[in-house]
C-alpha cells in the first residue's frame, strides 16, 4: 500500500471578525473604575508627550450694555480687574518655576528644582504605619521580669500569634525553631505569661481558652460563666437553654444573665488591636434629587478623571513635511495613541452614563422604598436597547458604584433576577424577596419562630413561589440563624 504527501492550492472566501488594538483599549478602559482610570489616565501623561491635560476654562467676564465690565457693588472695574489679572499670572508662574519669597528677595533665581521639597511634602503627608500585633505585644513582652530562657520562649511565641491573636503552632514545633530545643516546661512557663499580655484572651489555642482567659481578667466572681464556657459551649450556640438550665440547676434567668456577659468578650482578640484596612471606594455615579427638575439626576463624579487633549505643537510638527522622517513617525505614533486614549475614555464616560441613567430609570422605587422596591433588570435587557452586547454592559458596571441618596451601591447590584406572582404574573426581583423574608422574621413570635416552610407558606399565600431551599438560602445570605436558634425562652 503506497503512501504519498502532496500540496495543493485553492481559494476561498472566509468572513472573520477580530478585535483591533484600538477596540481592546476601549473594551479595558470601559471596566476601570474611577481610581485605576486616574492613575492610567497619569501614567499615560507621563509616557505620551503628545497628550495634555485641558486647563479649566476662566470664567468669562460678564460686560454692560456698552462694552465694558460689569461693576460690581465694590466697584469693581476694568483696572481693578487687570490687576487681579496680573496677580493670577503672577502666582501661576510662581508656582510653574516654584519661586518663593527668599529668592525674589536676593535677586537670583532658585538652584534647586524642588523635586526634594515635594517627596518630603509627599512623605510628611504620607499616613504613618499603624503598630502591628506583634509590635504591641512585643513593646509589653519587654517589660516583664522573667528569666533569659523564658523570654527568648516567649518571643518565639509571640512571633507565631497571628493576627486575630491565636496562636495556631503547637508549642513543641516553635520549641523546634531555638537551638538547644526549649523544654515543654519552658514552653508551657512562657506561654502563660504571653497569655497574660493585653489584650486579655490574647495567645490562646482554641476558642474555649480565649474566652476563658477574657473571663478570668475580669472583675468579680463568674464561676458560672466559665462553666458555661467548659461544658455548655455548645448547647448555647444551639440554642438549648432548657437543657443547659437542667444540667446547671441554674435558673433561666441566670443564664440569660451570664449569655449577656459572655457576649461583651471578643472571640477574635487580636483585631482589637490590628486595624484592618478598609478599602476605600469612590463612586463612579453620583445620583441626586433635583427640585428644579422634580427628578434624580444622574452625573458622573468629578466629570470622572481629568480631560485631555492632544499638542498642538505635535499637530503642527506632523505637518511640517520637511522635518526628520523618523522623528516625523515618532509623532505619528504618539498621536494616534493619544486619539485613541481620548476616544476610549470619552465612550466609557458616555456609555457609563447611559447605563446609570436607564437603571436608575428602571430602580427608581428602590430610590423611594428601599430593597423591597427593588425591580427585575437584567444586564440583556440593557444590551438589546443600547444595541450591544451584554459582555459590554457587564464591563461598563463592572467594580463600579453608584452614590444614591440611600447610599453608596455596587452598580452591578442593580442587575437581578426575580419570579413572578401567580396572581398578576408581575416579576419580582429576588432582592425584594430576600427584604420580605427579613420583614417576616423581624415580625415573627419569638416565642414561636416561624420555620423555613413556614415562612415559604406565607409567601405563596402572597403570591410568591418560593421554595423552602431558597428561604434557608436567604437566610443564611442575611446572616438570620434557624428557627430553633432565634427561639426566646
Amino acid at each position: 500500500m503506497s503512501q504519498f504527501m502532496s500540496q495543493n492550492l485553492s481559494l476561498g472566501l472566509r468572513q472573520e471578525q477580530r478585535l483591533t488594538p484600538q477596540l481592546i483599549q476601549s473594551m479595558n478602559i470601559l471596566q476601570l473604575p474611577l481610581l485605576a482610570l486616574e492613575s492610567k489616565i497619569r501614567e499615560e501623561l507621563e509616557r505620551n508627550p503628545a497628550l495634555e491635560e485641558e486647563e479649566p476654562q476662566r470664567p468669562i467676564q460678564p460686560e454692560s450694555g456698552n462694552g465694558d465690565p460689569i461693576v460690581g457693588e465694590e466697584g469693581v472695574g476694568a483696572e481693578t480687574i487687570h490687576e487681579a489679572e496680573s496677580f493670577t499670572r503672577l502666582d501661576r508662574l510662581s508656582r510653574e518655576y516654584d519661586f518663593d519669597d527668599s529668592d525674589q528677595a536676593f535677586g537670583r533665581p532658585r538652584i534647586d528644582s524642588g523635586e526634594r521639597d515635594a517627596k518630603m511634602d509627599a512623605m510628611a503627608n504620607t499616613a504613618s504605619r499603624p503598630e502591628s500585633l506583634n509590635e504591641h505585644l512585643l513593646r509589653q513582652w519587654a517589660f516583664l521580669s522573667v528569666n533569659g530562657n523564658i523570654r527568648k520562649a516567649g518571643e518565639l511565641i509571640i512571633n507565631h500569634v497571628e493576627e486575630d491573636g491565636y496562636l495556631r503552632t503547637p508549642l513543641e514545633e516553635i520549641a523546634q525553631q531555638y537551638e538547644p530545643p526549649f523544654t515543654p516546661e519552658e514552653m508551657e512557663e512562657a506561654l502563660s505569661w504571653v497569655q497574660s499580655l493585653e489584650p486579655a484572651g490574647i495567645a490562646a489555642r482554641d476558642l474555649k481558652e480565649c474566652l476563658i482567659n477574657q473571663i478570668d481578667a475580669l472583675e468579680g466572681d463568674h464561676q458560672l460563666e466559665r462553666t458555661l464556657v467548659e461544658c455548655h459551649l455548645e448547647d448555647l450556640q444551639k440554642n438549648r437553654y432548657p437543657a443547659v438550665v437542667k444540667a446547671t440547676g441554674r435558673s433561666l434567668e441566670d443564664i440569660k444573665r451570664a449569655v449577656r456577659t459572655l457576649s461583651r468578650l471578643s472571640p477574635h482578640p487580636g483585631l482589637l488591636v490590628v486595624d484592618r484596612e478598609v478599602p476605600v471606594i469612590v463612586p463612579d455615579v453620583i445620583v441626586e434629587w433635583s427640585d428644579e427638575e422634580d427628578d434624580y439626576v444622574v452625573r458622573l463624579t468629578r466629570g470622572n478623571s481629568p480631560r485631555l487633549r492632544i499638542s498642538e505643537t505635535y499637530k503642527r510638527m506632523l505637518a511640517d513635511k520637511e522635518g526628520d522622517k523618523e522623528a516625523r513617525e515618532f509623532v505619528r505614533r504618539n498621536l494616534e495613541a493619544a486619539g485613541a486614549l481620548i476616544d476610549a475614555i470619552e465612550y466609557r464616560r458616555n456609555r457609563l452614563l447611559e447605563v446609570a441613567r436607564e437603571v436608575i430609570h428602571r430602580q427608581r422605587d428602590f430610590l423611594e422604598l428601599g430593597p423591597a422596591g427593588m425591580k427585575v433588570l437584567r444586564m440583556s435587557e440593557l444590551a438589546d436597547k443600547f444595541g450591544c452586547d451584554p459582555s459590554t454592559i457587564s464591563r461598563t458596571v463592572a467594580d463600579k458604584y453608584m452614590q444614591t441618596p440611600r447610599g453608596i451601591f455596587p452598580l452591578r447590584m442593580f442587575f437581578t433576577g426575580g419570579t413572578e406572582t401567580t396572581d398578576t404574573g408581575e416579576a419580582t426581583s429576588w432582592d425584594s424577596v430576600k427584604a420580605r423574608v427579613q420583614q417576616i422574621i423581624n415580625e415573627e413570635d419569638k416565642r414561636e419562630p416561624l420555620s423555613d416552610e413556614a415562612i415559604a407558606d406565607r409567601l405563596q399565600k402572597e403570591g410568591l413561589e418560593v421554595s423552602r431551599r431558597t428561604i434557608a438560602k436567604y437566610r443564611q445570605q442575611l446572616n438570620i440563624p434557624a428557627a430553633r436558634q432565634r427561639k426566646e425562652f
